[in-house]
């Protein structure tokens, strides 16, 4: 863990975490694989869908914390991982901070499309097997243009990984900064400070990537709309996207936090009602 990946509150990012996740995963493939048939698995995929669920903060310290990683689902050309990040005493119990999954698929970068997996990736990925019953993902709801929720995003160069593309976890930072747009544009619009939130924390991110992202000079659009307002916390629906594509969407939920105690608090009614707002002039 690096001083670095702490955020205001002293928790360690939302974004960091995906970092960690990314590891993990060549880790899994790359050391514990039986032999080198999961080879091409370690960095020759890209990410479909990321699923993110913060359990509890983790903060800074000089002992490393433990990444379980396994696979839940393998499918002609895709396959899924889960992670549990936690830590655990010498009784067993576990302190779990995060859990996830993710979506991946073999691709063909010089052609820019999946494949199917190998009989050899097969086997190599049914050591790690251990299947489960995920419920699939709801209909998605296209996001709507509005002025509250845009925010032009550009690609910085060092975004781009190896294979001319913006790498998965970069789009959990542009996520992070359209949202941080998106609340300081509502936080304006309530000039009572009593009508502003303490404190916000993210609980769960999913992410489906449609096509990749590269560098250009020209911004990509961040359109985000308040899908969802619930007692302790609201939940935000994004599209990266420009005029020929869609190329990621999200849903992102955020609760309303009390840094003092620790515990999520219903956010200030001034503040609420204008969530509420938002969500109906959007739906």
């Amino acid at each position: 863990m690096r001083w670095a990946d702490l955020d205001l509150l002293g928790h360690v990012n939302n974004v960091v975490y995906v970092d960690y996740l990314q590891e993990a995963r060549v880790d899994m493939l790359r050391v514990h694989a039986p032999d080198s048939r999961a080879d091409d698995l370690a960095e020759g995929v890209v990410v479909v869908r990321h699923e993110v669920s913060y359990r509890a903060p983790l903060t800074f310290r000089f002992r490393p914390v433990s990444i379980e990683t396994w696979v839940t689902e393998i499918r002609a050309a895709t396959f899924t991982l889960a992670y549990e990040i936690f830590d655990e005493d010498e009784q067993g119990e576990r302190t779990v901070y995060l859990q996830a999954r993710t979506v991946l698929t073999p691709y063909v970068f010089a052609t820019e499309r999946p494949r199917r997996l190998t009989e050899d990736e097969r086997e190599a990925l049914q050591r790690f097997h251990e299947p489960d019953d995920h419920p699939r993902p709801e209909k998605w709801v296209p996001v709507p243009e509005s002025e509250v929720g845009h925010y032009p995003v550009l690609v910085r160069f060092s975004d781009v990984d190896v294979y001319r593309h913006v790498n998965n976890v970069k789009y959990f930072e542009y996520l992070q900064e359209s949202r941080i747009g998106l609340i300081d544009a509502i936080t304006r619009s309530l000039p009572d400070v009593d009508g502003r939130p303490g404190g916000m924390v993210v609980a769960q991110t999913d992410v489906d990537y449609r096509v990749p992202i590269v560098f250009r000079p020209e911004t990509y659009d961040v359109w985000s709309r308040i899908t969802r307002v619930g007692t302790t916390s609201m939940t935000i629906d994004s599209e990266i996207r420009d005029a020929e594509h869609l190329y990621a969407r999200a849903r992102v939920v955020c609760v309303f936090w009390d840094p003092e105690t620790g515990r999520a608090v219903p956010p200030p009614e001034a503040y609420r009602e204008r969530l509420e707002e938002l969500a109906a002039a959007t739906a």
